[in-house]
């Protein structure tokens, strides 16, 4: 705006074609816009508080003739923020079935999405496929297994920081699996002997003994055929031959 003393300049917004200012005053009723000059050779067009909404091309036209103006774009980045829905919330599923984590996020740019496990574990894909992370705003798991629960973390970022993430939980239900490492264990009379049995189940499983007549041994101690028996912790039965020890130590004699 140099050598131009004594025309006016005026700011537009390009899209709407609102006139803004004309010259030191200011026209729109937007109380965040605001002009200054110096010496009537620069012109400033001045945004309080910007938003997202102020995005967008603004032109400086000057009233010569013929007509002179120049347009410049505003870009107002904003960080990324995760919306509470359609995001996946905490999910309980059976092992097997299909599950789809969903993470959607607003901010400009937009923003990118990747999924990690909160642990810093790999995250399993099945077929002995693992991989540190996902991208994308959808997580889709094929057939989930046991090794897949945890706990998952949509992470949201456009290069405006704060990055922002959400923590979901992943639970898998699956039946009970139970092994015993020592099928067949020998002992000689008034000897103690461990009978050890392990499950894995998920809401955990109720465990119990039986005998090869179906009686159910009850959890604790029980006296069957002479001997003495005890659940030791979960699923570890000890035999001794003048009493039980329980889980605390404690000696049970009969």
């Amino acid at each position: 705006m140099d050598g131009f003393q004594t025309i006016e300049v005026a700011w537009l917004r390009v899209d709407t074609q609102t006139i803004l200012t004309i010259a030191n005053h200011v026209i729109t009723k937007n109380h965040r816009i605001g002009v200054t000059h110096s010496e009537h050779k620069t012109w400033l067009l001045h945004i309080r508080d910007v938003r997202e909404s102020d995005r967008g091309n603004y032109m400086c036209q000057i009233n010569t003739d013929p007509m002179k103006s120049q347009i410049g774009y505003l870009e107002v980045v904003v960080p990324p923020d995760i919306l509470d829905y359609p995001t996946s919330t905490d999910m309980v599923v059976r092992e097997g079935s299909n599950v789809s984590l969903r993470c959607e996020a607003t901010g400009s740019p937009t923003p990118n999405i990747t999924w990690r496990r909160e642990d810093g574990e790999l995250i399993n894909l099945g077929n002995n496929q693992e991989v540190p992370s996902i991208d994308g705003p959808v997580f889709n798991i094929t057939k989930v297994n046991r090794l897949q629960m945890g706990a998952y973390l949509c992470i949201a970022s456009n290069g405006v920081p704060p990055t922002v993430s959400k923590r979901i939980m992943l639970v898998v239900h699956f039946t009970p699996m139970i092994w015993i490492q020592n099928q067949l264990v020998g002992a000689q009379e008034g000897q103690q002997m461990t009978l050890e049995c392990h499950s894995e189940a998920f809401p955990k499983s109720i465990n119990y003994w039986t005998r090869e007549n179906n009686v159910i041994i009850a959890n604790g101690s029980d006296i069957c055929g002479g001997r003495k028996y005890a659940n030791h912790l979960d699923e570890m039965w000890q035999i001794e031959p003048d009493g039980v020890r329980d889980a605390s130590g404690t000696s049970v004699r009969y």
